[in-house]
């Protein structure tokens, strides 16, 4: 990486979106642009190139490898906009397997929680919805983002892991603009004729429409150690989000 010097992840994300990935449940594009970017200095660097053929195979045998890297990205994104005074945007929202939880720039490091949601997934064979936990992870930070969920509409081939069909991949996009603050002037949708990705959860907007957001979620099996079991859609729940608007009026008023 010091050879290499940064890379662009922003525009690795732009790159990706415009080649088939929503960035979180399908990462395919990016982390082969990723791979891209920085397997010539790998080759220069490392002086064994079997055990450089290790690290490639393990990077290439895991399509999600860039989604770890984005998820940093979107977390420097989103903390960029905390703490904006009067701002009713979520900057943060994470799941536990327990509850879920957002925080809102304009009121600071507080946090507003609920019961988080049991997702109700494609699932892998061999399990049930009895093996399914309460939705968990970090990765909520993709939607959090503007891209995830609130990109399916990029991601037609998707719902060959998710269920569900294109056309309902792009109705997920559309109803989120429904609820967040702008469209994004980076991360754009081919098939959309290139509009911004619905980008700025509004907690206001949230608890006037009643619509709350949609993530792209893996689903883990309840008993410790048995991993993933399935993959889909889940709708976070109201009460935070309605927790929030309303601590967000009584401090800023309607």
């Amino acid at each position: 990486m010091r050879s290499r010097g940064a890379i662009d992840v922003k525009n690795i994300i732009a790159q990706a979106l415009h080649m088939g990935d929503e960035m979180h449940n399908r990462n395919k594009a990016g982390t082969s642009l990723f791979l891209r970017a920085v397997v010539p200095f790998m080759i220069e660097a490392v002086p064994n190139c079997r055990d450089l053929a290790e690290v490639v195979r393990f990077i290439d045998k895991n399509d999600h490898f860039f989604l770890n890297i984005a998820m940093a990205a979107a977390k420097a994104s989103t903390e960029a906009a905390h703490e904006v005074e009067g701002s009713s945007l979520v900057t943060v929202m994470a799941r536990n397997g327990t509850e879920m939880g957002i925080q809102v720039s304009g009121l600071g490091k507080q946090w507003f929680t609920c019961e988080a949601a049991l997702p109700d997934v494609l699932l892998f064979p061999g399990y049930t919805k009895d093996d399914v936990n309460r939705d968990i992870g970090d990765s909520a930070i993709m939607e959090t983002l503007g891209v995830g969920g609130f990109a399916l509409a990029a991601a037609p081939a998707i719902v060959q892991f998710i269920g569900g069909t294109p056309e309902d991949a792009a109705k997920y996009t559309l109803e989120m603009y429904e609820i967040t603050l702008g469209e994004n002037n980076v991360y754009s949708i081919p098939s959309l004729n290139f509009r911004g990705t619905p980008t700025g959860i509004d907690i206001l907007k949230v608890a006037e429409t009643g619509i709350t957001p949609v993530l792209d979620t893996g689903a883990a099996h309840k008993e410790p150690g048995r991993g993933q079991v399935g993959a889909g859609i889940v709708r976070m729940p109201a009460e935070a989000f309605i927790k929030a608007a309303e601590a967000f009026v009584e401090k800023y008023g309607e």
